[in-house]
């Protein structure tokens, strides 16, 4: 079975979910603005500064990943060197999570 996985930017209706997860992963809700991973409607990690909640009853490092990579994406414009970096990272994430959702 296929899931539908969206990241996303959390808006203010998402407050209450993030502050569930953030209880679900017993660590504080990150700070800044956040990205969420939601899987089929259910939001299971999100990060912030630095910072990732996620749901511990699920798969979740794929979704960490997708989440760090879309954050280093919004920093391409750091500079030429880093954002050579980041676009390499793509495809191998892409690979671990194919072999994620496999499994």
């Amino acid at each position: 079975m296929e899931e539908m996985i969206v990241i996303r930017r959390a808006t203010e209706r998402d407050e209450a979910a993030v502050t569930r997860l953030a209880g679900l992963d017993s660590r504080p809700v990150p700070g800044g603005e956040l990205l969420l991973a939601v899987v089929d409607g259910e939001l299971r990690a999100a990060l912030g500064e630095g910072e990732l909640v996620a749901d511990p009853f699920k798969p979740t490092d794929p979704l960490a990943e997708l989440l760090r990579l879309r954050a280093a994406q919004d920093r391409v414009g750091d500079g030429p060197e880093k954002a050579a970096r980041d676009l390499r990272r793509p495809l191998r994430m892409l690979g671990r999570l194919a072999q994620a959702v496999q499994a």
